[in-house]
């Protein structure tokens, strides 16, 4: 039996686990804590900074992946050096870790994206002002969900970066803010032999920089070839191993431009789960194992996917699940198991349809419902 090792203990890895058991692969999750999301798959607790505990942790399983990307890279090459498999590699990580070498690479490859340039200094942001009136100015390290992105008109905006470059790695990406109609993601897969397989394009409405929907297939998009044959030029120029989703921009002549890259399971893939034949946690251990990859074809139409998003310290919503089940009983509930906190991402809510405005509504409902305390 092929051993799977996890770094972190979130809710991907969590969903990860069900795809283990039907595949008879053992899934083992090094956690930050033991009441972690993904607590029934924990077999080591430890801080994934330290090389010692993932040195260890390495040695109970056959190939390491990740439910975050934030293992530092310098430990993943050491590991790899001694022959452990790492999956995606820490020279493909590297791109989803650090957004300044994700827009360098993504030039090499000659893919779309928006105009951007380092910036050390206050005269080079300006400089960039002067050709664009307007910036998104992010910290190349250690942002998420809209943590670590602003969007500015002069350098005093980001001045309190400026004077701490050093945590960020020395410099800041300033990037052309785009007129986009909407934000799309391609999620696709590729195992070690190189077969490689996408999902159909989605739609993603953000709600405060934190992704809210999620409608699959994207609606009248016509480029979904053109998202795929780009998941597969990164994945393939970056020699990327497992889930990927390539997040892009829809701008406003519909040309489609590269936001940012995840390799691994991501938020806009949950809907596969009931969604598709193959979901993104099963491809992806399929994938890591390398073993062939799974059909990725919708089992409907269309398939929609609303996150809950804490509202409060209170409200874990999971004992309103069964009044507002019995009321909608086409949607799908997910729960993560965490602490309630606010704005936190405690679980989702899929269904299946014909009509993506019908089903959305329909999931809205119902996490209003799970909101309000139930029906």
């Amino acid at each position: 039996m092929t051993r799977i090792g996890v770094i972190g203990g979130g809710q991907l890895a969590r969903m990860m686990q069900p795809a283990a058991i039907a595949l008879g692969v053992e899934l083992r999750v090094l956690a930050e804590s033991e009441n972690s999301s993904a607590h029934q798959a924990v077999s080591m607790v430890g801080d994934y900074n330290e090389f010692s505990v993932l040195e260890n942790f390495s040695k109970t399983v056959d190939v390491i992946t990740f439910d975050h990307e934030h293992v530092p890279v310098s430990h993943l090459a050491k590991l790899e050096e001694t022959g452990v498999l790492v999956r995606p590699g820490a020279g493909a990580l590297i791109h989803a870790q650090n957004k300044l070498v994700m827009r360098q690479a993504m030039e090499k490859l000659s893919l779309p994206q928006p105009i951007w340039q380092e910036v050390r200094s206050e005269r080079d942001l300006q400089n960039f002002l002067n050709d664009h009136a307007q910036a998104v100015v992010k910290t190349p390290i250690g942002g998420y969900d809209g943590k670590g992105v602003r969007v500015v008109t002069k350098t005093s905006e980001v001045a309190d970066w400026l004077e701490n470059l050093e945590q960020f790695g020395g410099s800041l990406l300033a990037e052309q803010k785009i007129d986009f109609q909407r934000e799309l993601s391609q999620l696709s897969a590729r195992n070690a032999n190189g077969e490689f397989s996408a999902w159909p394009l989605v739609q993603t409405n953000q709600h405060k920089g934190v992704c809210s929907e999620v409608i699959a297939p994207a609606p009248g998009t016509s480029d979904l070839a053109l998202a795929s044959k780009i998941a597969q030029t990164v994945a393939e120029g970056l020699n990327v191993t497992g889930v990927m989703a390539v997040e892009l921009f829809e701008d406003s002549a519909g040309r489609l431009l590269i936001n940012e890259l995840a390799m691994r399971p991501h938020n806009s893939g949950h809907f596969s789960i009931e969604g598709s034949v193959t979901s993104q946690f099963e491809q992806h251990l399929r994938a890591v194992a390398n073993l062939p990859l799974g059909a990725t074809d919708m089992k409907s139409d269309m398939a929609v996917m609303v996150n809950l998003l804490g509202v409060d310290d209170k409200n874990t919503f999971v004992e309103h699940y069964p009044a507002v089940m019995k009321k909608f009983p086409r949607v799908k509930f997910h729960s993560y198991e965490k602490s309630a906190r606010a704005g936190r991402k405690m679980g989702h809510l899929t269904t299946l349809g014909s009509n993506a405005k019908e089903i959305l509504d329909m999931t809205l409902a119902a996490r209003d419902a799970l909101y309000r305390g139930g029906v």
